[in-house]
């Protein structure tokens, strides 16, 4: 008997999005029904939207998203790759489920829960680690092109942006919503299904 290749899911995020939040928990409850292994890693709202014009206070926000994927990019080089999700996890949860605006905050709570030096916080407002953090942006943007945002996934190797859902699948359902997107990416010449979004996403 053939032995059944173990699925993979690569996964770029930027902390801040929160469709890239819900995206994350269902890979999550996939994980729990499905035998996939999946890697996780940085992208960058602020890198993605260098040179755009953008309304002023979106484009605020855009020029200070740089500080939390630093932090997680400099634990990564520092610490090892565990410390990606594990970081993730942390602040996701700070800001999208428990509304922590404050974006020193989450960084330093976030590394006091996963066990992280302090002064890894520093790393927020150096380009120390740039090099890096683009170097993972880019990995991804390259699989699915630039008019696209976060979250990037990598179905067996095929990479979409998205699945963007507005609520976390559980359980079953969620693992047949696995078994549809790669059943679209096992297809080569197939690129993309949108309708217009008409609700905001929710955490619980």
């Amino acid at each position: 008997m053939t032995e059944t290749a173990r699925n993979k899911a690569d996964f770029w995020f930027d902390p801040l999005c929160p469709f890239a939040w819900i995206t994350s928990r269902w890979i999550g409850e996939v994980e729990s029904v499905r035998d996939i292994a999946t890697e996780w890693h940085v992208m960058s709202l602020a890198v993605l939207n260098e040179g755009r014009d953008l309304e002023p206070g979106y484009r605020e926000s855009m020029d200070n998203a740089w500080g939390m994927v630093r932090v997680i990019t400099a634990a990564q080089e520092q610490h090892g790759k565990g410390t990606v999700k594990a970081l993730y996890d942390a602040m996701g949860t700070l800001i999208h489920e428990q509304g922590e605006k404050d974006r020193d905050v989450v960084i330093s709570k976030a590394l006091a829960e996963c066990g992280l030096p302090a002064s890894l916080a520093g790393s927020a407002t150096t380009d120390a680690y740039d090099p890096q953090l683009r170097a993972s942006h880019e990995e991804g943007i390259a699989l699915v092109g630039q008019d696209v945002g976060t979250p990037v996934v990598a179905f067996n190797g095929t990479a979409f942006f998205g699945p963007v859902l507005t609520r976390i699948p559980r359980g079953e359902e969620a693992g047949k919503l696995w078994d549809a997107t790669t059943a679209l990416a096992s297809y080569p010449h197939f690129f993309e299904l949108k309708r217009s979004r008409t609700e905001r996403p929710e955490f619980n």
